[in-house]
């Protein structure tokens, strides 16, 4: 290619191709290149299969329990490989729709795995055959991380696996070891217990979800022990081996003797390693492998930014997203702010939903603030009452002195929905008092944020 791009883009997952739509948006000529799927992990093979698979587990598990509202199902046999030949096809009609968004916007695309060579020139090995040299004023890295491993743990595929092969697997395990007790785990965990697996979660840390506020991780765990899931937190995984029919998982809990744990497939679910190989070699400043970048995502070379899970933030797509158009913003000559990263939403789609932004009331009081919490139950909520789903409560954390809400914790129906109100709430410097004057309809599940800031200013209505 003999054109001189505004801008080429390393990978077009949410944070690569928002990025460039967003600058096609501002008139810059785009080239990205991705070597597999338009819309990365999250797209293909992580955020939208697997809320597809929940949503059928959500309908599975309405239906077992059909005799509390009225019904009985005779007969009744959940297809679990239908479910995720369902979300494959959601997956693919998303993927589609990313292809005409980029069409539409005149972004070419370049299939082939792209190798950065420095600053202005990104050399592609095309997927067709042959290669290429892509050259631009800007490049913005955006390649990505994947499912990082155990030291001494050979990942096979078929017993010892990570979430992508999990959402290929059109059989249900009967007994699944999941290793990381975070949101894929826990995701994995609900989803193959309402399918009717028998599911042991293995965390290192104290608790399950231990990045949410302590008291929501309680209400989890209570809810996933009445579920009969076995959860082993402050456990470590010593060592594991696929079996000739399944898998064997060397653990030991803090205190105890080691165990072993048996069933037919190990998921491990532990976080991720980023996708920087090569960069080093182009002048690109990694820390553990993981590109450094300012809080304007630009890297120690002039001209080459980073974004998304490359960088080491939070991995999250919907940061990376944000991250994307920060730095194609910049590259138009906008003016930007760096993102407040206290700021950024946090979900969990597990039954119950987990929902958070900011600092829990822990870290809030660490920090020194006048800690000031209003919690309201849904067991209080008229709508959660009437859906038969009244698990978990909204918790508002403030501070005392300056009435500035610090963070929001939310475990219950349908909280990855209610979430933005208090997103946009602090965003806008709004206080727990306008949080609370705010008329919320009536019967809403929202009616629980008013509520959980009229408790926090001391004057509870139906608590």
């Amino acid at each position: 290619m003999t054109e001189l791009y505004d801008v080429a883009i390393l990978g077009a997952g949410p944070g690569g191709y928002v990025a460039a739509i967003r600058a096609a948006q501002l008139g810059l000529r785009v080239a990205l290149v991705e070597k597999e799927h338009l819309g990365g992990v999250c797209l293909n093979w992580g955020c939208i299969p697997t809320k597809s698979l929940l949503r059928n587990a959500e309908v599975v598990a309405l239906l077992e329990r059909g005799k509390d509202f009225g019904f009985t199902v005779e007969g009744f046999q959940a297809d679990y490989g239908a479910a995720v030949e369902r979300s494959r096809k959601v997956a693919e009609r998303l993927v589609k729709g990313v292809a005409a968004l980029l069409r539409k916007n005149e972004v070419q695309v370049v299939e082939g795995q792209g190798r950065l060579l420095g600053p202005g020139r990104v050399e592609v090995r095309l997927n067709d055959g042959g290669e290429t040299l892509v050259e631009a004023r800007n490049v913005i890295i955006a390649t990505g991380a994947r499912a990082r491993a155990i030291p001494g743990v050979v990942v096979d595929g078929e017993r010892i696996i990570t979430a992508r092969r999990a959402l290929e697997r059109r059989q249900r395990p009967a007994a699944a070891i999941i290793v990381g007790a975070g949101p894929i785990g826990m995701e994995f965990a609900h989803l193959w217990r309402t399918y009717g697996a028998q599911v042991t979660v293995v965390e290192m840390l104290p608790r399950l979800l231990p990045l949410e506020d302590e008291e929501v991780s309680a209400e989890v765990e209570r809810a996933f022990r009445r579920r009969k899931v076995r959860s082993l937190t402050a456990t470590r995984v010593l060592g594991a081996e696929a079996t000739a029919d399944g898998v064997r998982v060397r653990v030991q809990k803090e205190g105890a003797d080691e165990e072993t744990l048996e069933g037919d497939v190990a998921l491990l679910a532990i976080g991720v390693q980023p996708n920087s190989e090569g960069l080093e070699e182009a002048g690109i400043a990694l820390n553990r492998g993981w590109v450094v970048v300012d809080d304007l995502m630009r890297t120690n070379l002039p001209g080459i930014f980073a974004i998304g899970d490359v960088t080491g933030r939070l991995p999250l797509a919907h940061v990376a997203s944000a991250q994307g158009i920060l730095a194609v913003e910049q590259i138009a000559g906008m003016e930007v702010s760096p993102l407040d990263m206290d700021a950024i939403p946090r979900c969990t789609y597990c039954q119950p939903q987990v929902a958070s932004i900011g600092l829990s009331e822990a870290q809030a009081r660490q920090r020194g603030f006048d800690v000031r919490v209003g919690r309201f139950p849904f067991l209080a909520n008229g709508k959660a009452l009437a859906l038969g789903d009244h698990d978990g409560f909204v918790k508002l954390v403030a501070d005392g002195a300056s009435g500035r809400l610090l963070g929001a914790h939310l475990v219950g129906p349908e909280v990855t929905e209610l979430l933005p109100e208090l997103v946009l709430a602090r965003a806008a410097a709004l206080s727990p008092e306008q949080i609370a004057r705010a008329v919320h309809a009536h019967p809403t599940l929202s009616e629980a944020l008013m509520e959980a800031a009229h408790a926090l200013l001391g004057r509870a209505i139906h608590i």
